[in-house]
């Protein structure tokens, strides 16, 4: 394990928890304290402050990159030097160009590489991707996901240079590839229009941003990311498609409430604000983020020999998403994302949205109305007239 923060113990729970026979043997970390404290509480066999040590400790299988965004290119050429099989925390890269050595140094090498994107992992998700794939949905034409809290945990993630952009890069991330995933992995995002601005924290980086992206079918995605967000961590994703929707709340509101006067409180759940009032608790926190899930389709991918559903790659369009968003941002015109690497398909049209109703009209809507009688409204092919017909 490199890193020893946040989200690396997050990262330990699930994994010494949910497949039980995974062991982190060597933990890194920049602090010789922390790594004793992290190598004592998950019974860690060494510890060390340099990184290559850590790499390439000979009971180590697989790395897992969980330090800030600026030292993941280095962790994952020191992977690639030792022949190292490497997953790493997202975002992948500061930015595109970044990503893009990563992919290509992975790949080089014939490295096992997944990319860490908890979110298209949590239980919900799973369960709305199956129905959206079995076409309950029809055909996809919108995908929103939403992340909104009051702000990272660690200091690094509020310095530009270190973390490489604000609540765009830090959330954006996930939010793009949860809506990647619902209109299609293989079909190629085009162009993105973004506003973005820094609203309430004394920072360089954007805390507050809202997005579309257009892809080549002609789905939308959107994004709403936010480090203002008061009342905890909101995550909650939506799908349209021509023959049904999907809501979902992963974290704020699930049906578990609470109200104490926080005398027995303590942890309610991530970036929870308060520990009294009504509360929103989370059942459990490592499956509902996803972590469990996630983490077995990696070992379990590694196992097989075959591709996890998310690798270096995915992280690498993504943040060539981001990147577009960032230069729209600025510009405030839609801006083309730039992929040098497209794996997806290619010269795909927009879909034809005309439903033939009989030889002379389009079907516009069919209903029943409150009085009983079906109603049906077209468009006359030739004159291009709506009327309605009560059958």
């Amino acid at each position: 394990m490199l890193g020893s923060g946040f989200i690396g113990r997050f990262y330990a729970e699930s994994l010494q928890g949910q497949r039980s026979r995974d062991r982190i043997i060597s933990v890194y970390s920049r602090r010789e304290a922390s790594a004793k404290k992290f190598a004592s509480d998950y019974g860690c066999t060494h510890w060390t402050t340099e990184m290559e040590d850590a790499i390439v400790h000979p009971d180590v299988d697989v790395v897992c990159i969980s330090l800030p965004n600026n030292l993941h290119e280095t962790a994952v050429l020191l992977c690639c030097k030792h022949k190292k099989a490497v997953i790493t925390t997202k975002p992948l890269g500061r930015n595109a160009v970044e990503a893009r050595r990563m992919l290509e140094a992975v790949e080089n090498a014939g490295i096992f590489n997944g990319y860490l994107e908890d979110l298209v992992y949590t239980p919900k998700f799973l369960k709305a991707l199956e129905s959206v794939k079995n076409g309950a949905l029809g055909r996809i034409l919108w995908a929103k996901s939403r992340e909104t809290h009051p702000g990272p945990h660690s200091d690094w993630f509020w310095d530009l240079e270190q973390a490489g952009g604000g609540c765009i890069l830090d959330l954006g991330c996930h939010c793009v590839e949860i809506a990647r995933s619902f209109i299609g992995k293989d079909i190629k995002p085009v162009e993105v229009m973004c506003w973005a601005d820094t609203q309430v924290k004394p920072i360089e980086a954007e805390d507050h941003a809202i997005a579309l992206v257009k892809y080549e079918n002609g789905a939308i995605g959107q994004f709403e990311v936010s480090w203002t967000f008061r009342g905890g961590l909101d995550l909650r994703d939506e799908v349209m498609g021509t023959e049904g929707t999907i809501w979902i709340n992963n974290f704020l509101r699930t049906g578990f409430e609470m109200f104490t006067t926080g005398k027995g409180a303590d942890y309610i759940a991530e970036k929870a604000e308060s520990n009294s009032g009504w509360l929103f608790p989370v059942g459990d926190e490592l499956n509902d983020l996803g972590y469990n899930h996630m983490f077995t389709d990696m070992f379990n991918a590694m196992e097989k020999g075959i591709t996890p559903k998310e690798t270096f790659y995915d992280g690498y369009v993504v943040n060539a998403v981001l990147d577009a968003a960032y230069k729209s941002a600025k510009t405030k015109l839609w801006e083309p994302v730039q992929l040098d690497i497209w794996r997806g398909q290619t010269g795909i049209s927009k879909h034809n949205h005309l439903v033939e109703y009989d030889a002379e009209h389009y079907l516009v809507k069919e209903e029943m109305t409150h009085y009983g009688a079906k109603k049906v409204i077209v468009k006359n092919k030739k004159s291009g007239l709506i009327s309605e017909l009560i059958l």
